[in-house]
């Protein structure tokens, strides 16, 4: 897709969207199991956080980015009674494991949940839920329409959707941007032409998992000089790990228009 494609579709009209953070923690979420440092055994419920996932919302369509192993108590935490689909960013189990829960929403709606996802994150999908595609159905199993996505725009319901592809060490990984927010999970790098598709964003949510640097993710460092290069005037760092310490403490040390995300967080953005 080239550039030009990804600004004219930014002209469209997007409707008002209220964005959930359903969770905004690492694989092993917060607190970590067996773990009795300061972070995981703080009373502050921002320091309690599931596997990273977001709710996007617009008048007529409810969408949610990943569904990770926590994500039948997010649905429950939240009070979701429908949903319209479901978008993958890639195919670890993080991000994946709690699909099968989709079914509940297939009973009470009578239909198939979209699914959108490129190609290597479709494989895993058809892996690891394999019943679901069987020729033979058991009752009560998912029941998924499976799209395949590239770099091209697409449309969810009335939210129109742009992938920004990232990376995760040698992983390709899917952002996605909704108008004027930007959601971006998993990376330490990313390429100059999706940098230009991010710029202009109101809104970058962006992975920082801890204050050392890592192999495959954004330090918190790294995050906020992205997000600075790219001159984004309000972010929100998410995919946190216990090592980044207390939110608290934290929060107060990022620059002007910089926050730690933190679960049930609500951002809300108007149409154009």
């Amino acid at each position: 897709m080239s550039l030009a494609h990804s600004f004219l579709f930014l002209r469209v009209s997007y409707p008002s969207l209220k964005i959930t953070f359903l969770g905004t923690g690492t694989s092993s979420g917060v607190p970590m199991v067996a773990c009795g440092c300061e972070v995981c055994s703080s009373p502050d419920k921002r320091d309690k956080r599931l596997r990273s996932s977001i709710m996007v919302e617009s008048s007529r369509t409810r969408l949610v980015v990943d569904t990770g192993p926590d994500f039948r108590y997010q649905m429950l935490r939240q009070q979701v009674k429908s949903l319209d689909a479901v978008i993958f960013t890639h195919p670890h189990k993080d991000h994946l494991a709690g699909l099968d829960d989709i079914r509940a929403f297939n009973y009470f709606s009578g239909k198939p949940i979209d699914v959108y996802a490129d190609s290597l994150t479709e494989e895993a999908v058809r892996r690891d839920f394999y019943y679901a595609f069987s020729d033979t159905k058991y009752p009560g199993l998912p029941e998924l329409n499976m799209h395949t996505i590239t770099m091209e725009p697409f449309i969810v319901g009335d939210i129109p959707v742009i992938p920004i592809l990232v990376w995760h060490l040698r992983m390709p990984v899917m952002g996605f941007r909704f108008g004027k927010f930007t959601y971006i999970t998993d990376a330490n790098r990313i390429d100059p032409e999706s940098k230009e598709k991010i710029r202009g964003s109101e809104v970058l949510v962006l992975n920082a998992l801890r204050k050392e640097k890592h192999i495959s993710h954004f330090s918190i460092d790294e995050a906020i000089g992205i997000v600075q290069e790219l001159e984004i005037p309000r972010a929100c760092f998410t995919h946190i790990s216990h090592q980044l310490g207390k939110h608290a403490e934290v929060e107060p040390e990022l620059p002007a228009g910089m926050h730690l995300a933190y679960d049930n967080q609500v951002i809300e953005l108007p149409g154009n």
